[in-house]
């Protein structure tokens, strides 16, 4: 209910934001700062709330060695899989190249209010991969945190897990304080998120009030490159994945459709979570493997939120005008491979490490306030594909190790259809009696 609400304010936040861009231009100019201020309260988030999930989500499953095959097949299946998602997402982001043409406003005009807004990036750009490597390692990581530069977060992160796991029981209050941290990030996130609906209004009520509703369209070609960029993934990549593991694609999404609704509807992996890992066990992949690889893939395998990043980086970069040639990409690809591990399964947390990419990079960061516009319609495909990602992770790796249940799935294959045929000849046996009951037969 929670997310219901939240997700129907940021509708209505989004519509009216336009009404007003477009009824009184110069009132909805002057909405900006609610913009402003809401990506400020995003970039606060984005240091702790990547250190705490990384160190958690890998020292805690204790020592790395006692992970086996499982741990091993698992990783390299993820980064697979994440290549994959970033190589789709950059080719169809040079294909349909969202951000060329898109009507900016006077931030593109004027750098000097990207700078007062906090929107301009202060870190340094990579131009080869061996400036990348040598930028990753931090001299401080206070440093690191301060200028929000992720790269470097996420390999202090890398050693800090590592050394945890070699520790053992003496980092375990360590571990209990970061757990905590983790727990009270998320709650921070969440409770930044309900100023999302004022922040969306600001957007889009100055983006309208200063280009005209020519904007929309736009937005309209981002939308679609984006939706058509995961459909090409969900069929080149999870459909070939169900093939590998002999499980049918049709029958996986049948059994998960009603975790998936929940995801797109509150554009919340978390709030999928639950019924996802009840399913997944149902359908045939054994306890373990679910209780293992589900709750690595809500930081490791966010399928959907990594090949948006690649989009965003490069729409980010072609609204200002930044061309980056295919070594810049490559490099940018490299680079988003280690900070996409860092997104956490909460509404608009992509935006905080978009914000953190571009920075690292040295994009403005106005191509985060013109997608916070319509970032709830490009969330829900996102985490929606993130779902379906993971549960199909959970069969391939069960395939892989040979445990999958092929007559367990079956069988909850022919519940899953019996229980909807029961429930539709009741619901046609209810509104029979209904009507003959008023005397209308």
């Amino acid at each position: 209910m929670k997310h219901s609400k939240l997700t129907a304010l940021i509708f209505i936040a989004l519509v009216l934001g336009v009404l007003v861009g477009h009824f009184a231009p110069e009132f909805g100019i002057k909405m900006r700062p609610f913009a402003v201020i809401f990506l400020r309260m995003v970039k606060m988030i984005i240091a702790p709330l990547l250190f705490a999930t990384l160190v958690v989500g890998i020292a805690g499953h204790g020592d790395i060695k006692s992970l086996g095959k499982i741990g091993l097949k698992t990783i390299v299946y993820f980064e697979v899989v994440t290549t994959l998602a970033l190589v789709i997402g950059l080719t169809m982001a040079n294909i349909f190249k969202p951000g060329m043409g898109f009507v900016s406003d006077s931030f593109a005009t004027n750098p000097a209010l990207l700078h007062e807004a906090g929107l301009m990036a202060e870190t340094n750009a990579h131009t080869s991969i061996s400036d990348m490597i040598m930028n990753v390692f931090p001299t401080s990581i206070v440093q690191a945190m301060s200028d929000g530069n992720l790269l470097q977060i996420v390999v202090f992160s890398l050693f800090f897990a590592i050394a945890m796991c070699t520790v053992g029981k003496a980092a375990k209050p360590v571990m209990d304080i970061l757990t905590s941290v983790s727990q009270i990030m998320f709650k921070f996130t969440e409770y930044v998120m309900y100023f999302a609906p004022l922040g969306i209004f600001g957007a889009i009520a100055s983006t309208v009030g200063a280009n005209g509703l020519s904007i929309l369209k736009n937005y309209a070609k981002v939308i679609f490159s984006l939706y058509t960029a995961l459909a090409v993934f969900v069929l080149m990549v999870l459909f070939i994945a169900c093939k590998y593991a002999r499980i049918s694609f049709r029958n996986l999404i049948k059994a998960i459709q009603e975790p998936a609704i929940l995801a797109f509807t509150t554009a919340s992996s978390e709030a999928a979570f639950p019924k996802a890992i009840e399913i997944m066990e149902k359908f045939g992949v054994p306890k373990n493997i679910v209780g293992f690889v589900m709750p690595t893939g809500y930081t490791f395998n966010l399928d959907g939120s990594t090949l948006y990043l690649a989009m965003a980086v490069l729409f980010s970069s072609q609204i200002v005008g930044i061309h980056l040639d295919l070594n810049q990409q490559l490099i940018m690809m490299l680079a988003l491979m280690l900070t996409s591990k860092g997104i956490a399964g909460v509404p608009r947390v992509s935006l905080i490490v978009l914000a953190g990419s571009l920075a690292s990079f040295n994009i403005p960061l106005l191509g985060v306030a013109i997608l916070l516009g319509i970032d709830q319609i490009l969330d829900m495909g996102r985490t929606t594909v993130n779902l379906i990602g993971n549960c199909v992770a959970t069969v391939v790796i069960a395939r892989w190790e040979n445990a999958f249940d092929y007559g367990r799935m079956k069988e909850f294959i022919d519940e899953t259809d019996h229980d909807k045929l029961e429930w539709d000849f009741s619901g046609i046996k209810n509104i029979y009696e209904k009507v003959t009951n008023r005397g209308i037969e």
